[in-house]
This record gives C-alpha cells, sequence and structure tokens, in this order.
C-alpha cells in the first residue's frame, strides 16, 4: 500500500517533504537535515514520513539515529513497525529488530506476516532459539500459523539455529511448500554438515514436481562441494542447464567451487570462461580451485590478469593467492602478493594470511625465517593455526626441536585438542625420546582424550563407501584385503619401501607396516580398482591430512595399475598418475 493511501487519515502531506526525504537518501547528515526541515514546517507528526525516515537512516547504518527517531515518533502504527522491522534485520541489526519487536507488543500493535518474517529473520541470524521459540509461540496466537511465508521463515530460524529436527517437523507438516521453504531445510541440513540429507531433500524436491531455482542450485552444489563427489555434482549441473534458470554469478561461482572441491578443476575453469561478467568473489573462487590442485602458476596468472582488468582483490582473495603458492613453492611470488596487500591495497594482513606465509616459508624449507615471522607477530595472532604450520613443516623437514616446540605451544592454546597431543608424541617418537611419547600418552588417558578416527570415502556407481584404518564391515572385506596385499606386493617389487614413520610408534615394528598397509585410503583405492573398469578414474575424500606412506604406496599403484587416482585430503588435492603425484611430493 502506497505511503499515502496508508496515511490518508493523517491530512494532506505535502509530497515536496516526502521528496526532500527520499532526496537525502540513505546518509545521516543530509537526513537530519530533512527531518530539521519536517519539524519546522510541522510535518514532523507524519507517520509516513517519519517511517521513510526511519527505513532511510537504517540502511544508512546509524542504528543509534533510527532509534532517536522512533522515540520521537507520535502514535507508531503497524506499518511503521513492520518497515522499521524489515529495515533493521535486513541492516544486520538483529537485536535490535528483536527489541523492537518486543516494544511493538508493548504499545498493543498485533503483529502481521511480515512482522515475523523479520522477527525470524533477525533470530536466525543471531542464532537466539530461545527467543524465537517463544516468537513461534506468538506466531499460533497470532492466527498466523498456516501462513507459508512465516511458515517457510520459521523453518529458516530453527535450520540456522541448528534445530533441524525442529525445522524438519515444522517443514513436513507444511500443507503447501514454497520453493523458499525447500532452499531453507536443503540449506540448513548443508550447514549443518549434513550433505547427504541436503542431497536426497533436492532429490525429493525435483521428484514432486517442484522447480528449483538459482538459491535450490546453490545450496545443493555446497553439499556436494562437502561431499566431494563428482559424478552428483556434474548430475546436479545437468539438472541446472535442463532446468533453463539463469547462470548468475553466484551460481556460477557455486559451480566452479563445486568442480574444484570433486577434483576437476578443468570443468571449473570452462564455467568460469563462459561467464558474461564475473565479481572478485567468482575470481577468487578459480584462483583458490587452482591452489588446492597444486597449479600455482595458472592461479598467479589469474590473478595477474583480475588486477588487469581493474578488479581489485579482497582479503579472502589473498588468502587464495598465498595459498596457492604455498603448495607449489612459489615463495618470492608469495612474498611479493603479501607485500603488496598494504601498500597497494590497503588490506591489513590477518591470521589468515599469516598462516599462510609461515606455511609457504615452512614446506620451502626456511624454517628460520618462518619462525622468525611468528615471532614477530602479537600475541593475539599466535592463533593455534600459525603453529600447527609451522609443526607441519618442523616434520616433513626434520627439525624435531622446533616441532616440539610448536607442539608444546600448540597444547598451551588448546588443551583439550587431542589431534595436538598426537603431533607432539609424534616428535617426540621421531626425535627418539620415548619416554616423552609415553609421558603424551598418559596425559591424553588422564584426560579422556582420543584421536580423530580418519576415514576415506569413495563413489562407485553412484553409490559411497566408507573406510577406516583396519575396517573390516564390508562384505567383501576378505577379497578387499587379498587384493590390497597383491597390489602392495606389486607395488614393492616396483621400489616401494613402508614409511614407518607414518604408523604408531609404539608398535613394533611388523606391526607398523601391518597398519600402514590397511589405512582408509589404501581400502579404498583397493576396492575402488576393483569394482571400477579400466579407464575410470578413481576418486577419494579423506578427513584428515594423507600421511606419507600412503602418498608413495599410492603413487606406484597408479603406475603397476595405470589407473588415475584423485584424492582429496584436508589439505589439498592429489593427482596420482603413472607412479607420480601433481604435488611433486610437496605438500
Amino acid at each position: 500500500m502506497e505511503w499515502k493511501e496508508k496515511h490518508r487519515e493523517e491530512g494532506p502531506t505535502k509530497s515536496a517533504e516526502y521528496q526532500a526525504v527520499v532526496r537525502a537518501g540513505p546518509h545521516v547528515r543530509p537526513l537530519q537535515q530533512a527531518h530539521a526541515h519536517l519539524v519546522v514546517t510541522g510535518c514532523h507528526r507524519s507517520r509516513a514520513l517519519i517511517t521513510k525516515l526511519l527505513t532511510l537512516s537504517c540502511a544508512a547504518g546509524s542504528i543509534a539515529y533510527t532509534r532517536r527517531l522512533l522515540r520521537a515518533a507520535i502514535n507508531p502504527d503497524s506499518f511503521l513497525f513492520n518497515s522499521l522491522l524489515k529495515a533493521t534485520s535486513a541492516s544486520g541489526f538483529s537485536l535490535d529488530t528483536i527489541l523492537f519487536y518486543s516494544r511493538m507488543l508493548h504499545s498493543r500493535i498485533a503483529p502481521s506476516s511480515y512482522t515475523f518474517t523479520s522477527v525470524f529473520k533477525a533470530c536466525a541470524h543471531l542464532s537466539a532459539l530461545r527467543v524465537g521459540t517463544v516468537v513461534h509461540s506468538h506466531v499460533f496466537v497470532s492466527g498466523y500459523g498456516s501462513n507459508p511465508f512465516v511458515q517457510a521463515a520459521i523453518v529458516t530460524f530453527y535450520a540456522k539455529s541448528s534445530a533441524l529436527p525442529v525445522a524438519r517437523k515444522v517443514f513436513d507438516e507444511m500443507p503447501q511448500r514454497s520453493v523458499v521453504a525447500w532452499n531453507s531445510m536443503i540449506s540448513g541440513y548443508e550447514q549443518n554438515g549434513l550433505p547427504n540429507e541436503a542431497v536426497a531433500l533436492f532429490r525429493e524436491m525435483c521428484e514432486l514436481g517442484v522447480r528449483p531455482d538459482s538459491a535450490s542450485f546453490v545450496c545443493v552444489l555446497s553439499a556436494c562441494s562437502q561431499l566431494g563427489s563428482l559424478d552428483l555434482g556434474c548430475w546436479v549441473h545437468d539438472c541446472v542447464v535442463s532446468s533453463g534458470v539463469h547462470v548468475n554469478v553466484v551460481l556460477a561461482t557455486s559451480l566452479i567451487n563445486m568442480f574444484s572441491r570433486c577434483g576437476d578443476v578443468s570443468r571449473a575453469r570452462a564455467v568460469f570462461d563462459s561467464m558474461n561478467e564475473g565479481n572478485v568473489i567468482a575470481w577468487t573462487a578459480m584462483i583458490s580451485g587452482y591452489g588446492m590442485h597444486g597449479h600455482g602458476v595458472q592461479a598467479m596468472e589469474l590473478f595477474h590478469d583480475m588486477k588487469a582488468r581493474g578488479l581489485a582483490p579482497n582479503r579472502v582473495t589473498f588468502v587464495a593467492v598465498l595459498s596457492a603458492c604455498a603448495h607449489a613453492g612459489l615463495v618470492h611470488e608469495g612474498r611479493q602478493v603479501f607485500a603488496s596487500m598494504g601498500h597497494e591495497y590497503g588490506v591489513v594482513p590477518g591470521v589468515e594470511h599469516h598462516v599462510c606465509m609461515v606455511d609457504m616459508l615452512g614446506r620451502a624449507g626456511l624454517l628460520c625465517e618462518a619462525y622468525q615471522f611468528i615471532k614477530e607477530l602479537s600475541p593475539e595472532e599466535l592463533v593455534p593455526a600459525v603453529w600447527t604450520a609451522m609443526l607441519g613443516a618442523c616434520k616433513m623437514h626434520k627439525n624435531f626441536d622446533l616441532g616440539v616446540e610448536a607442539a608444546e605451544h600448540l597444547i598451551s592454546l588448546e588443551p583439550e585438542n587431542p589431534g595436538h597431543y598426537v603431533l607432539l608424541s609424534n616428535m617426540y617418537a621421531l626425535s627418539g625420546r620415548m619416554d616423552k611419547v609415553e609421558s603424551v600418552r598418559n596425559v591424553m588417558i588422564q584426560r579422556g582424550l582420543k584421536k580423530q578416527v580418519g576415514y576415506s570415502i569413495i563413489d562407485v556407481n553412484n553409490n559411497s563407501y566408507l573406510f577406516s584404518m583396519g575396517d573390516k564391515s564390508h562384505p567383501e572385506t576378505n577379497e578387499i584385503y587379498q587384493y590390497l596385499d597383491e597390489l602392495i606386493w606389486r607395488c614393492k617389487e616396483a621400489g616401494y619401501a613402508p614409511v614407518p614413520e607414518s604408523a604408531m610408534h609404539e608398535l613394533e615394528e611388523e606391526e607398523r607396516e601391518y597398519a600402514l598397509r590397511y589405512h582408509s585410503e589404501k581400502l579404498a583405492v583397493a576396492f575402488g580398482l576393483m569394482k571400477t573398469s579400466h579407464g575410470v578414474t578413481l576418486r577419494i575424500v579423506k578427513n584428515l591430512r594423507m600421511c606419507e606412506d600412503c602418498h608413495a604406496a599410492i603413487k606406484l599403484i597408479s603406475a603397476v595399475t595405470n589407473r588415475e587416482i584423485v584424492i582429496r585430503d584436508k589439505l589439498r588435492f592429489h593427482h596420482f598418475r603413472e607412479g607420480s603425484c601433481s604435488c611433486l611430493d610437496y605438500w
């Protein structure tokens, strides 16, 4: 409803004053001048004009001025409050949205569907589960329990607040589910680390004839990225093409991320090249894709091309570029990029950039320079990730004394993280200090800390199979183990020798070789080779970093079987082909 029609009972309001407020725009000073003019002319009593002032001041980012305007408003009505709630929730002033809603109720102004959609959005942003639950009860009291827009907002709120069972219950009870409701539920699963459930719901949505929109595809593509399933991602891409949905920048960027994280950087580049126009987020996604696959040179070329086109890199772009340099050994280029952040683009390096620098210097063997870099950081910047990067470099280059120091710093920062104790134990063992290994294990036992279980997932014939170390749950375990034994024997003939440092140091030598042989990624590789025909690329996702022994073994497995094997571990991609890896043993 137009403001003139809404407030006709207030008497004639000069359109000139309204236009003056509109011309002021979302800028505080001009709005204050326009407000002063309204007071002088006596038009400050117009709720329509005050409502417009409120929404514009909120858009200008001045919540303090917005509050003052509301206090000065005479007899605010539901239109004013709903406009205010919508503006504050859209501008990120979520706490104020809830406070203004409370004031609205105390003013005995009945909420509407517009009220609840804004308030639930604010509660979702704050993950204010208790407040949102109270508002949910208000919905029923007010008679909006069956309103489809309110129901969709409730699903979004519970999903973003990690109350997925409640969100799903509301979703299932909806008589009519809009595409927004479907998207909210799919997104809820994806954002809470349940990608399989997100994909299953997307399939159900398509089977029921609900036409996905761009947001639907963005949500399910993110789920595919988590799963690392290229076949699934290609199916969703086909759905995008067949649906006729316009591939905007956001959707294209999601496709780039999905293909990159599912191991096909060439398809990611094809999507990138097909974009009519791209923003810094799309360019950053492509640079990041190159980086995680070890294509540092291509990442740098794209970065320079991006700058040549007049696109200014942001903080995330610099993280992607520095990470690409770290994974490809481009130390000189990385130093130049880090130096350019401040003096060329005014970007102050943050923790994530410091981590990349330590990682880059450490991987290159420049441990003294990396350590000096750490010493120059402030105490607030010495986060666990910095010391983790340093520790990884120390292990790689066998500087055990410095590695022990890094691990001890990690434990002091995060004493309840079992991974840090495992790393410290490894450092002690590698340096021959077995007495210290025992003491670290005792501390873990006393604190009830357990090592994170590693697992690997492989997709075969559109089905996912999960393996853990020494896993014997698969019905074909005997065949898998026998085939893997044959593979290892063939690899030994080709020069493979187990790397005992990759196994638990408290085991005897023969036990270590047994433990190494049946790591999760080796089992997944053996199963994949058994179940797929020659020429099919194996694609595996591992939740932890691949150990040195598995890396050495799978290189030779790719040679003796003449198969390409792609493994995504916690840090990056490894493309094994003809006895070598894309990382060039630099990971």
